[in-house]
């Protein structure tokens, strides 16, 4: 067995061991799919008394993905745990002396936690847009519409991305609570405010949570972010791959 195999074997061991990570993934999933249902079951009751304007663009398909700016809170922990648990445990030291190539170390946890993670999400997010539209009755959208697809799987990889994102972060800061000190104030807090007042708003666009949530839009806004549901995923991705490289950098020249 290659020295690459054996340390995704042990890093997906490590994943199973640690219950606490399987717990977040299940609350990720249950509190994205329950929020989105409820909203979605909110807005069908009030859907009679909105305006004209607000009836041309209503979203049935984003509404199900209502829950997701809270779902996307226990990701986040996910990733964090993945990566700062062996760092507050002290078992960073066995682990880079039994895989003492870095490189190989962080790509093989990278690899298992995403691969997690994008079923999860992906599960996720189907349940969450096929239970909101079950809630919102004659005003749902159908998987076969125009953007549906899209956006569905659209919603899984902005989880995945959002999580693997969060482990490239808590590469470089390695506590655990240091990592959801920041994330945490900026996903749920600074990151809303920057993108819904008038003055940062062109700023809050570029924000890794509110470029790639345009992937989960099938009607458009009428913002004038420069670019598309797939643009703003790929912006995203740029967030993420320089996360990482931040994560490596940091990993490479820093003691256990």
């Amino acid at each position: 067995m290659t020295a690459v195999a054996q340390s995704l074997r042990s890093e997906w061991t490590k994943v199973r061991s640690v219950r606490s990570t399987g717990w977040t993934l299940c609350v990720a999933l249950v509190v994205t799919v329950a929020l989105g249902a409820l909203i979605s079951a909110l807005a069908r009751n009030d859907y009679a008394d909105m305006s004209a304007r607000e009836q041309a663009t209503f979203d049935p398909t984003f509404i199900s993905f209502a829950g997701t700016g809270l779902g996307q809170l226990a990701m986040i922990v996910f990733g964090v745990l993945v990566v700062s648990t062996e760092y507050s445990t002290g078992m960073i030291r066995t682990s880079l002396a039994a895989v003492p190539r870095r490189g190989v170390f962080l790509f093989s946890k990278i690899t298992v936690a995403t691969l997690l993670v994008f079923v999860v999400g992906m599960a996720t997010s189907f349940a969450a847009f096929f239970a909101g539209q079950a809630m919102l009755g004659d005003h749902r959208a159908r998987f076969g519409d125009p953007g549906v697809a899209r956006a569905v799987v659209g919603g899984g990889l902005y989880m995945t991305l959002i999580t693997v994102f969060s482990m490239g972060v808590a590469v470089m800061l390695r506590g655990p609570m240091l990592s959801l000190g920041i994330l945490m104030p900026f996903f749920f807090l600074v990151s809303n405010i920057l993108g819904n007042v008038s003055a940062t708003r062109k700023v809050g666009d570029y924000l890794p949570d509110q470029a790639g949530q345009r992937i989960m839009q099938v009607i458009p806004t009428e913002d004038d972010a420069p670019y598309g549901p797939w643009g703003g995923l790929g912006i995203m991705a740029l967030w993420v791959l320089a996360a990482l490289a931040a994560g490596y950098a940091t990993l490479r020249r820093r003691d256990a």
